[in-house]
């Protein structure tokens, strides 16, 4: 190169799946077998009205050109009745929901809105990597707050307010929790929702896997006056297998929303209005779309039950999402030593738990992403060799 990079690009590194990825398709040219367990990319396909409506909308003349940076209306309304419906939140369409071209995009978003040097932001370990990242490329302070097992994975606000928190503007929550599937209740948003308020912190919940494998969705904005301190990012790219058409959603007061507005205007120009009306037919979708969809998450998860249990890992089944957080008894070996080793020996990749943050170095993650077929091979082809425990100790 002729120039030196930004400083802040040193702050971060490429996203690991990235890196991973790239090792992943050289090991495939030198003609190995890979079964990639480790992404959250849904294989399925989206309802077919979805697919259909793409398809007679790309064929308008009209319908090429640059759309609105707030999304079609006919999206937000749809995003406010899917609110309104499942979650039982009231969010006004003309200035409470700003559509995204996926969530991931209003993470950035927000940290570039709200966050310059000398704030700190306060992040969940284990947690999204794309939170730190993100606040580092803004020049805020990352601050990690430790969730453990045996705290079935929710903050510790107690310990926390005991902290010097004057300089902390936001705090990323996310529940139903990845990577560890941890559920929401409405007592932990309440909870957050007054601790937000006694502190003057802003709540963000990232909140793209509340209708894999659980019943009950829940939104923090569902908390009474939660709109004074709390945004949610969602998305349709897991509830709706739509994770390739970046389709997500900020929901909040609309004095924040307009704020991340000025940010947003001037780094994209729209999205394809193709796409949002399709999405808006997504959107649609009667209750039994998600009744269907996690009957084969379930029959998934069981195998991936299996795969865990010749891995010698433990598990809690009551967890939700659309992956298996698992501990690693041996404790001669952490996540990505046991990562690398299962690569290495029969071509099957599961995600280090170490990723998301040290507390999550004694675990591994799979995705259900994946059809019983090749659950069942990869599954196979560790039980293969002889018994997992004499492999990994050999």
């Amino acid at each position: 190169m002729i120039i030196n990079t930004a400083a802040r690009i040193n702050t971060v590194e490429e996203y690991y799946f990235s890196r991973k990825l790239k090792e992943l398709d050289q090991l495939r040219k030198k003609g190995h077998e890979i079964i990639n367990l480790g992404i959250g990319s849904p294989d399925l396909p989206p309802a077919s009205q979805v697919l259909t409506a793409l398809e007679t909308h790309s064929k308008s003349l009209n319908n090429h050109g640059y759309q609105s940076y707030r999304g079609i209306p006919a999206l937000r309304t749809a995003y406010a009745n899917w609110y309104k419906k499942y979650f039982s939140v009231t969010l006004n369409e003309e200035s409470e929901i700003l559509p995204l071209i996926g969530s991931k995009e209003g993470i950035m978003h927000l940290s570039m809105t709200f966050l310059e040097a000398g704030d700190e932001v306060l992040i969940p370990n284990p947690g999204y990597p794309a939170y730190a990242a993100t606040a580092r490329l803004a020049g805020a302070t990352v601050r990690h707050y430790d969730l453990t097992e045996e705290q079935n994975w929710l903050p510790d606000l107690k310990t926390l307010a005991q902290t010097d928190l004057t300089k902390v503007k936001i705090m990323w929550i996310n529940y139903p929790h990845m990577p560890t599937g941890t559920a929401a209740t409405i007592d932990l948003f309440e909870a957050l929702v007054k601790f937000a308020q006694t502190h003057k912190i802003l709540l963000v919940n990232d909140n793209p896997y509340s209708f894999i494998l659980n019943d009950q969705p829940k939104s923090i904005l569902s908390v009474p006056n939660a709109k004074q301190v709390a945004l949610e990012l969602n998305s349709l790219s897991k509830s709706h297998n739509m994770a390739g058409w970046r389709m997500g959603m900020l929901a909040g007061d609309a004095a924040y929303l307009q704020e991340v507005m000025k940010f947003k205007s001037n780094m994209d120009s729209g999205m394809f209005r193709p796409a949002m009306l399709a999405a808006v037919e997504a959107l649609g979708n009667p209750s039994s779309w998600y009744t269907d969809l996690n009957k084969v998450y379930r029959k998934r998860r069981e195998m991936v039950y299996k795969i865990m249990d010749a891995l010698d890992c433990t598990y809690n089944r009551s967890r939700v999402g659309m992956f298996v957080w698992a501990k690693i008894n041996d404790k001669q070996v952490n996540g990505y030593e046991l990562v690398d080793k299962l690569l290495a020996e029969t071509g099957v990749f599961v995600t280090p738990g170490g990723i998301f943050g040290s507390q999550g170095d004694d675990y591994i993650r799979i995705s259900l992403c994946s059809n019983e077929r090749l659950l069942t091979k990869a599954y196979e082809l560790i039980i293969g060799i002889r018994s997992f425990k004499k492999w990994n100790n050999k």
